[in-house]
Formats: structure tokens, sequence, C-alpha cells
């Protein structure tokens, strides 16, 4: 299968170097707007480059995105439009009236897709989820999950990432669904400025926290910082009436414990997510290589990127009027 990678950043330079070693590949293609940039990666790692973005559309089997946020929706439309399987990173547009027009014309198109939610496919989140599916936690009383960035991000990127949680906590409110098969109906979200001055400019926070109902009326709870200077920190910990467990506890998890006699981690920190998840990011690649070749339904929707938004949206709309936000009040 002949697959073009749109996008030769950060996220994009590690896709390449995933998707030429990803079985099922025949030939890897790089486009990007800065061409220079797309020749490099693809060099780095024995693909083609090819400078017209349009024309490496047309000479791919199935298209993968890894572009820049604002650039989203104008290639997926152009993807689904020449037919061709596509794979994007989060989110599908820069704000919600683009994704629900986004979502609405990938389903109208009928060409297979599949959304960037990486978690879906880490092996712990998997078992976590077979453990609710097959009922072994019992009734599923609550959830506590913590996203931690390392560093907040540079200054010029704040106004442009639509806050806190749209941003970083898309991936939570996505990760709720999915592990629970069920539907938030409420948020309630507060947070503040408490290291980073700079995110006030922006009227934005740099630490939160949120609380969601769900519609069968289990609580989760969200905690959420730009910065732990120990490292990447992702958990989700799940408490039910047999069992309970955790994800992302473990040898690099950064956070030790004061009680006498337990060691510390024993191995470095998680630097950031692209390290955390790369196995994630394997297994999701694989996934969409049976989506585009028909043989599987897409595991991740337009859709499920349209109710994670709309969670995102409740929560940011709590943080600025300081009250409960029903989903109901999100369009969808």
């Amino acid at each position: 299968m002949r697959i073009t990678l749109i996008g030769a950043g950060r996220i994009g330079s590690l896709h390449a170097r995933l998707l030429a070693a990803t079985p099922g590949i025949d030939q890897l293609i790089v486009a990007d707007v800065d061409s220079a940039r797309a020749r490099e990666v693809a060099a780095a790692v024995g693909a083609q480059a090819i400078d017209s973005i349009p024309d490496a559309i047309r000479a791919a089997d199935a298209v993968v995105i890894a572009a820049a946020t604002t650039a989203h929706a104008e290639l997926i439309v152009a993807s689904v439009d020449a037919g061709r399987p596509t794979f994007c990173e989060k989110p599908l547009a820069e704000d919600l009236g683009h994704t629900l027009s986004v979502a609405a014309h990938i389903e109208a198109s009928g060409v297979p897709f599949q959304l960037g939610f990486q978690r879906r496919f880490d092996a712990a989140y998997r078992e976590a989820r077979r453990l609710v599916a097959t009922g072994e936690l019992g009734t599923l009383y609550a959830m506590r999950m913590a996203g931690h960035d390392p560093e907040p991000p540079h200054e010029s990127y704040i106004p442009q990432s639509g806050g806190l949680f749209r941003d970083f906590s898309i991936h939570d409110f996505d990760v709720l669904r999915y592990l629970t098969g069920r539907e938030v109906v409420e948020v309630y979200a507060d947070g503040g400025v408490l290291g980073f001055p700079v995110f006030a400019k922006y009227n934005d926070v740099d630490t939160a926290v949120a609380t969601l109902r769900l519609d069968d009326g289990m609580l989760a709870v969200l905690t959420v910082a730009r910065h732990d200077p120990l490292g990447y920190d992702i958990r989700t910990e799940l408490f039910g009436s047999r069992d309970s467990v955790s994800v992302g506890l473990g040898p690099r998890t950064p956070m030790r414990s004061v009680e006498p006699g337990v060691p510390p981690p024993a191995g470095p920190a998680w630097p950031n997510f692209l390290d955390r998840f790369e196995a994630a990011y394997v297994a999701e690649f694989a996934a969409f290589l049976r989506v585009a070749a028909g043989l599987e339904p897409s595991p991740c929707t337009a859709r499920d990127g349209v109710e994670a938004l709309r969670v995102a949206e409740a929560a940011t709309r709590s943080l600025h009027e300081h009250r409960p936000v029903a989903i109901a009040e999100i369009p969808g």
C-alpha cells in the first residue's frame, strides 16, 4: 500500500519513522508546505518526497495527516474528496463549528476515516477497557484521571491552542468515553494560573480540575497541569465493586511514594507523549491499514472526535462561567 504522510514537523517526523517500518506499507510519500523539510524527513527514513500536496494525495492509496491543526479541515476534505482512506491527528478542525462541518462531510463521503486518539491503542488502556466491558471490575464507581505535561508550550502556541481542556484534556475526555462506553452529560471545571503568568495574558490557565458526570450516574475527576518538573504524567484509575486498576502507574511514572520502605521509581520518567505512547502509535497505524484496506470499521471515528470536543467545550465554558455545564448545551 502507498501511504502519503502530510506534515513533517515534530509528530510528522515520528510518524514518518513509524510508517516506514509498518508492515504492509510498500511506499511512503512525505509532503509538507515546507518542501525542504519534507525532503529532509523523507530522506531520513528512505521515503519519497513530493513537493505538491495535491499530487501527493493523488499518488497515494491512503493518506495520513499530521500537519498543523489549522490545516486539518482543508486536508481532510481534499483527501476524502479524492476517495482516499484518511487518518488525521486530532482535532478535526480548529473550532466546534468547523469540526461539525468536517465530520458531516466525512460521514457523507463514505470514505474510511480514522481520527488520531492514540491512547485507545495503548496496551494498558485496552486492558482497562476489557476489564470494564467484561464486568471484571464490577460496578464502576468512579474514575480518576491525571494529565500533567512536563513543561508549558512556547507562548506563540498558547493563543492558537484553544485552551487547556481543548488542547490537552481532550485525550482524557476521549479515553473516558472509550473505557466506559458511556457519554458525559455534565461538566464542572475550575482552574487558575499558578506558575506561568503568560497564560493569563490569553485568558487561559496552567492548572485545572474537572468533575464529569456520565449518563449512568458515574463520576470522573480530572486534574490537568502544564508543568510537572519530574516528567510526563498520564494516569487513569478505575474503581469498581470487584476490583480497582490503574493505567500509567509504573517504573517510569514521575511520582515517588514517601511511605517508609517504598523504593523510588526504577526507570527514568517519561519525557513526553511521543516517548510514552510510541507503541500505541505503532498499533494505531496497523489498525489504520486494516481500515484503509476495508478489513474492519474505524476504531476511532469523526463522531468520536466531535463528542470529545463537546466535552472539552463544556469544560472550557464551565471554567469561564463558574457553573456546571450540560453537554446538551453544546451543539452536536
